[in-house]
């Protein structure tokens, strides 16, 4: 189109394009920092690709670690519990091992509630059971982060306070471990499917 580059910092790849700054990352995409209409990089498809997205994490990667933190809190429950039972059953067991005024049953109680400890222990401290739960939660903190980064910047009406446009969906992009073109069809494909439920997961990290 004849548009002239007045400057070039090959130290930034920062580009001057007809009164505009744009950066230009190692693979070839532009991004426009600032635009002349003010809006800093939105429109209306973004903002609508936005709110899917946002829907997206909400309705399955957020609801799903939840769902998983909360099974792995109470097996983590459940072993803590069963643990030290077990290990005093087995403790009460062998105390009457040797009595003449009882039959076997201890001795049995006794091993097999010793036996039982020693497998709830080792599923629950080498399993690191507690570990996985932190780790579930952390990610649907993270999900639930992501969102409401998505949603206070669709919230603000003053153009001025939101971060730039094309840069908050390629650093959404970079988050949910997607390209460009990946988050966009996961957004029209979350449009299309308003009354069915979402098959793919946001987020392709974890």
């Amino acid at each position: 189109m004849g548009t002239k580059v007045n400057s070039l910092n090959a130290g930034t790849n920062l580009v001057s394009i007809g009164g505009l700054q744009v950066f230009r990352n190692p693979i070839g995409i532009k991004v426009e920092t600032k635009g002349l209409d003010g809006k800093k990089g939105w429109n209306g498809m973004l903002e609508e690709e936005m709110r899917e997205i946002s829907c997206a994490i909400r309705n399955k990667d957020e609801v799903d670690y939840l769902r998983l933190g909360g099974k792995a809190l109470k097996l983590n429950k459940f072993l803590a519990i069963g643990g030290p039972v077990l290990t005093g059953l087995a403790a009460l067991g062998s105390a009457f091992v040797g009595s003449p005024n009882h039959g076997s049953w201890e001795v049995v109680l006794g091993v097999v509630a010793g036996a039982l400890a020693s497998v709830v222990n080792t599923i629950e401290h080498g399993g690191q059971v507690g570990m996985v739960f932190e780790m579930y939660r952390s990610n649907a903190g993270f999900f639930k982060l992501m969102e409401e980064s998505i949603e206070s910047n669709l919230i603000g009406k003053d153009m001025e306070t939101r971060e730039n446009g094309e840069l908050f969906e390629m650093k959404v992009a970079l988050q949910l471990g997607r390209s460009l073109s990946q988050l966009r069809d996961l957004a029209n494909s979350s449009s299309g499917n308003a009354e069915e439920e979402i098959e793919e997961f946001a987020s392709k990290l974890f």
